[in-house]
């Protein structure tokens, strides 16, 4: 996957007044934070952010250049206003890339577990994993191939065919899935 840029200018000014003149030029007022927790005023394209907002997971890394600087950030968080359908505010995260991150993960399924296309049922247990990485090692998702899951079996945190650069911080027993026997 490429990797996706998004541009910056920095800011001085804060405040109601601003962020609003801001919008009105189809600009977007956020806040950049570094590992150390400062934070800098941003100045960003909002139909640029709107883009690559709605394309991205929590942990996809992306380049914030600021005035020509690239960083490598993730987008944190970002305000949101339904009725207008446009962003109002975002917050990146700027990480180094030699400090580990922890992130809590959402695991994705795909296919069908035997078991079921046998008559059983399908019990979800555990929703999601928390994984330790450097931002570099860290996946955008988690996808689970549960095709081979038959009736009784279990599929287990350390069943996930994860990398060896990752550190899975949830329980390795802790079931994710299993398929139970029909009435």
């Amino acid at each position: 996957m490429d990797q996706i840029v998004i541009n910056a200018k920095t800011r001085t000014e804060t405040g109601k007044s601003v962020s609003r003149k801001l919008r009105a030029a189809g600009r977007l007022p956020a806040v950049m934070y570094n590992e150390k927790g400062e934070a800098t005023m941003l100045d960003i394209d909002a139909v640029e952010f709107s883009k690559v907002w709605r394309t991205v997971t929590p942990t996809t890394l992306i380049t914030l250049k600021v005035d020509g600087k690239d960083n490598l950030a993730y987008i944190q968080d970002c305000e949101y206003d339904i009725k207008t359908d446009k962003s109002l505010h975002a917050d990146f995260h700027v990480v180094s890339g030699n400090l580990p991150i922890v992130a809590r993960m959402k695991v994705n399924y795909v296919g069908t577990p035997a078991g079921v296309l046998a008559g059983g049922f399908l019990l979800k247990h555990v929703p999601d994993v928390t994984l330790k990485a450097l931002p570099k090692d860290m996946p955008a998702k988690i996808t689970a191939d549960i095709s081979g899951v038959k009736i009784g079996d279990v599929f287990r945190v350390k069943d996930l065919n994860l990398a060896d650069s990752i550190t899975v911080m949830t329980d390795k027993e802790a079931s994710l899935i299993s398929v139970s026997a029909g009435r």
